[in-house]
């Protein structure tokens, strides 16, 4: 199976991970933080290595580097935490679902209503979201990058906008971590990040970086190693967030997963990458009855094209080339507006996102693939 959905998450992971987990469960088998012997100690230096990696990528300081479950979980821990009742947020319209159901719960359960700023080119973009601000608005939520079309949003832009209003700015950084670089010195105030995408982490991990500028409230309360004695959380991180045992393994893991992005060079990530996705936008281009949803591929869209092949439904097309021998996801991809927006509301799409490890060989592969469907099934 030749692996095209890594903005699903990556596969395959690089050897260093692999070997950073299994190292992990043999010999960092102790909680963190929650004694003093020396199996315990040890792993809390490892798991604070991995922390201390993960802060520099984003330019963050150490304890206000959190890890958690995935960035869903973080981006509903920086909504939540931030919104206040009857208050007001922003959000683009290519948000995933990770972003619209916690403000719709929000708006059923605490009066909290949002707007949806009409994205376009970057200039048209950022007046956008300016226009749609309100003396209600207490948070923008933006994503780095759209896991439909790529779309690349000018987020420091934006920032300047939320600098100017004093508003909270939240970017959620899943399909663009370890392929854009994208630090809080850029404006940001909270950063949420999947850690099994770009990063090349394993899947149960994510982080929430903030500049530690606006209190957030907790999701969930418990045991942190810390203030044992006292029955109220913590109001210090990265504890206030990380109740009960952390996945140790995967804090660890992600570690690596850094070490192994910094060593390739964000840069050199994104060239490659790119690169993989000139190619299949070209090769598929010249198919008549394939349809794509931009006009080229361009420095503007981080590494995803979506597609259709004729009429058929996108869960078809994907099942089609899986029996071919080649993973993408076809769907809706948990951002129904995005595939609204492209005009895809009915059908969803399919999805190409190459990674690191995969070659021109096997894009080469893939667009013969599609050739062969198209022409068997869009006579």
């Amino acid at each position: 199976m030749i692996y095209f959905d890594n903005a699903a998450t990556t596969y395959p992971k690089p050897p260093s991970v692999i070997a950073a987990m299994s190292r992990a469960l043999v010999k960092y088998g102790a909680n963190p933080g929650r004694a003093g012997h020396a199996m315990s100690l040890e792993t809390a230096e490892a798991v604070y290595d991995a922390r201390e990696k993960c802060a520099d990528l984003f330019g963050a300081q150490v304890e206000n580097t959190v890890f958690m479950p995935n960035c869903t979980f973080a981006l509903n821990t920086a909504i939540k935490g931030v919104l206040t009742e009857n208050s007001h947020a922003v959000i683009s319209d290519i948000e995933h679902n990770a972003v619209l159901r916690p403000l719709y719960a929000l708006s059923k359960s605490s009066g909290i209503s949002y707007t949806q700023a009409v994205t376009g080119d970057d200039d048209s973009t950022v007046r956008e979201f300016e226009r749609c601000i309100n003396r209600r608005t207490k948070a923008v939520i933006c994503t780095l990058a759209g896991n439909v079309t790529g779309r690349i949003m000018p987020v420091k832009r934006i920032a300047e906008i939320c600098r100017r209003n004093g508003i909270c700015f939240i970017v959620d950084a899943a399909q663009g971590a370890g392929v854009l670089p994208i630090k809080l010195s850029d404006g940001i105030n909270i950063i949420c990040a999947a850690g099994h995408k770009g990063l090349y982490g394993p899947m149960g991990t994510g982080l929430l970086v903030t500049d530690g500028k606006y209190r957030l409230k907790t999701l969930i309360e418990g045991g942190t190693g810390s203030l044992s004695k006292e029955l109220a959380q913590p109001d210090f991180l990265p504890d206030r967030f990380e109740s009960g045992t952390i996945n140790t393994a995967g804090a660890i893991s992600l570690g690596a997963g850094v070490d192994f992005v910094n060593s390739k060079g964000i840069g050199t990530i994104r060239a490659h990458e790119n690169a993989l996705c000139r190619r299949f936008f070209d090769g598929v281009s010249k198919l008549p009855t394939v349809k794509l949803y931009s006009s080229d591929f361009d420095e503007r869209y981080a590494p995803v094209i979506p597609f259709n092949i004729g009429d058929l439904p996108a869960e078809k097309t994907s099942q089609l080339l899986s029996d071919a021998g080649f993973a993408l996801r076809g769907g809706f991809h948990c951002a129904f507006p995005a595939h609204k927006k492209i005009g895809t509301a009915d059908t969803g799409a399919v999805r190409f996102s190459p990674s690191v490890f995969n070659t021109m060989q096997e894009v080469n592969a893939l667009v013969r693939a599609v050739g062969r469907i198209s022409a068997r099934y869009c006579v």
